[in-house]
């Protein structure tokens, strides 16, 4: 993984003394809350319902067990025991001091790591397939290119204080676990028919309260044109984004009033301005960001893994975790492990100082010292010896970790909701938490089979439930809690948007609305084979409706 140089470094430290002297400023009554606002989340500091909170970078989602045994520190130390990792492959800290937030940040600086960029109009946090560099299907790693775009990005003098928020995904593999089609710049690795390197470049996708999958503006770009073609989509958006209206200020409403074409010719247009890019990228800088990802030294095993087999036929959780947590690795013997952070009945994405300390241990002894946070809200240790499955499993059966239920109805995306953010209007984890308990991780969610649930808790769609199998919005309506239900979104290469089943239900219905969608399904479906959203694609919404709306379901707020 990167390591910091000494400009990194460096101003990762010069932050840390500005911001403490910015925070005495306030708290001595020195700067007004409205004044001291821009440079709080210049450092990833919010103001929440509750108390202030801290959300940490975690660049592409890579961690080592240092960094993760520093985060279970401050958990402990600043927090309540707990952090909670989110969409954006970062991890919160929902109940700091603010006069302990620059302590934090310096104690972040030790370990290689800050909160600068996870806020404001600026570029956000780049984020990446969880699985790269060990996923069987990869073309190439993305995280080099990650790199170089969080370098570029850093604190750029142009785009600091861009239109709005702007946010980068990347993917190596033709299956798009990254979902780079709802960021406002995607980038999916590929290869040309002479067998070179370069980019699909999808912009302006995004969720909220407009949501749209990203058009396709480049079908080949070529590797060393990935910073000055990026630099040229971000300068139209900046030159061009509105300003006037902060609902319509993302890149996303610039793409669609100005239509595809004409933001592609005014891209093109501003690339070809320069001919002799100076963010062309030489392939020996290429070459060195990439060797900071090389994978590690793999001992020689076997494929058969005698010891996992033999767990397997003696212990049906076990079994059950190894088919639903565990991903084939591109080097024979090894395997790629989820862990999920979302326990029967737990809150999705949250994880206690233990727990951090367990899957670091487990790091360090089992898969080369690597972690990745997933924007599902899960862990992974992507490099794992499949023999060494029983030790890894029984370690998180110790702290409550070893769930079999990743890609499974009770792996819910749940944004924190009016549970903590100022901007929800009504909750999303106690729902999240209900619906986890109604289907269990037992027979009845395998019956089920691959089905993402996403919850969010307004329509600004952190939870991401516009691209949920099943996605459900919260609102207020009249002081009560309403909760929509959407149908046939995803996240991956067939991106889709999700439809409205209709009218919305209550917190005591929507449980049972949504049991009453996956029963449905279930009953139509053609066989075990048939996914959720290979048949609501089939059938369409009609059937659904039916159910949810022509029986006593409850519905119709």
């Amino acid at each position: 993984m990167y390591r910091y140089d000494e400009f990194d470094a460096q101003f990762v430290s010069e932050r840390v003394t500005q911001f403490r002297d910015q925070v005495e400023r306030r708290l001595a009554g020195e700067l007004t809350e409205d004044q001291f606002k821009l440079h709080r989340l210049m450092n990833g500091v919010y103001l929440q319902l509750h108390a202030y909170m801290l959300r940490v970078a975690i660049p592409y989602g890579v961690l080592s067990s240092r960094q993760l045994r520093k985060l279970a520190h401050i958990a402990r130390r600043y927090d309540k025991g707990f952090g909670h990792f989110t969409t954006r492959q970062n991890i919160q800290f929902n109940w700091p001091a603010l006069a302990d937030c620059p302590d934090i940040l310096a104690e972040l600086a030790t370990v290689e790591m800050h909160a600068i960029q996870t806020s404001g109009n600026c570029i956000r946090n780049v984020t990446a397939d969880q699985f790269a560099g060990a996923a069987a299907d990869e073309i190439v790693d993305p995280r080099p290119y990650a790199e170089i775009l969080r370098q570029w990005s850093s604190l750029h003098p142009e785009y600091s204080f861009l239109p709005r928020k702007f946010k980068l995904a990347l993917t190596g593999s033709p299956s798009d676990r990254a979902a780079i089609q709802v960021h406002d710049i995607g980038l999916q690795v590929v290869r040309n028919e002479a067998g070179e390197i370069g980019f699909r470049v999808f912009v302006g996708g995004g969720q909220g309260r407009s949501a749209f999958v990203a058009k396709n503006i480049r079908d080949f770009l070529p590797e060393a044109d990935l910073l000055a073609y990026v630099d040229a989509i971000v300068r139209v958006y900046n030159l061009e984004g509105r300003r006037d209206n902060k609902y319509k200020a993302r890149i996303k409403i610039l793409v669609h009033e100005k239509g595809l074409e004409p933001m592609r010719e005014a891209v093109e247009a501003e690339f070809a301005r320069r001919p002799d890019h100076p963010l062309t990228l030489p392939q020996a800088d290429i070459d060195a960001i990439t060797a900071y990802f090389a994978l590690p030294p793999l001992e020689s095993r076997t494929a058969d893994a005698p010891a996992t087999a033999k767990r397997r036929a003696a212990d049906a959780r076990f079994a059950a975790f190894v088919d639903t947590n565990v991903t084939p690795h591109k080097v024979p013997g090894y395997g790629i492990v989820t862990i999920s952070l979302k326990p029967i009945g737990g809150i999705p994405g949250d994880a206690t100082a233990e727990q951090m300390e367990a899957v670091a241990d487990l790091a360090n002894w089992h898969s080369y010292d690597e972690l990745r946070v997933t924007h599902e809200q899960n862990l992974v240790l992507p490099h794992v010896a499949l023999d060494d499955l029983p030790v890894i499993y029984d370690a998180l059966q110790a702290v409550g970790l070893a769930t079999p239920n990743v890609g499974l109805v009770t792996d819910i995306i749940a944004c924190p909701g009016l549970d903590y953010c100022a901007l929800a209007t009504a909750r999303s984890i106690p729902v999240a938490q209900r619906i986890s308990e109604r289907f269990g991780e037992g027979a009845r969610a395998i019956e089920v089979g691959d089905l993402k649930i996403k919850i969010s808790g307004c329509i600004n769609a952190c939870g991401h439930h516009h691209v949920g199998h099943i996605g459900i919005l919260g609102l207020e309506r009249k002081g009560v809690e309403t909760y929509q239900i959407t149908l046939g979104g995803t996240a991956d290469e067939t991106c889709s948007l999700g439809d409205l089943t209709g009218p919305g239900f209550s917190s005591e219905d929507v449980v049972d609305a949504v049991e009453t969608v996956v029963d449905t399904y279930l009953g139509l479906r053609h066989d075990k084979s048939e996914t959720f959203l290979t048949a609501f694609r089939r059938v369409g919404m009609a059937p659904f409706k039916q159910a949810l709306y022509e029986k006593d379901t409850g519905a119709g707020i």
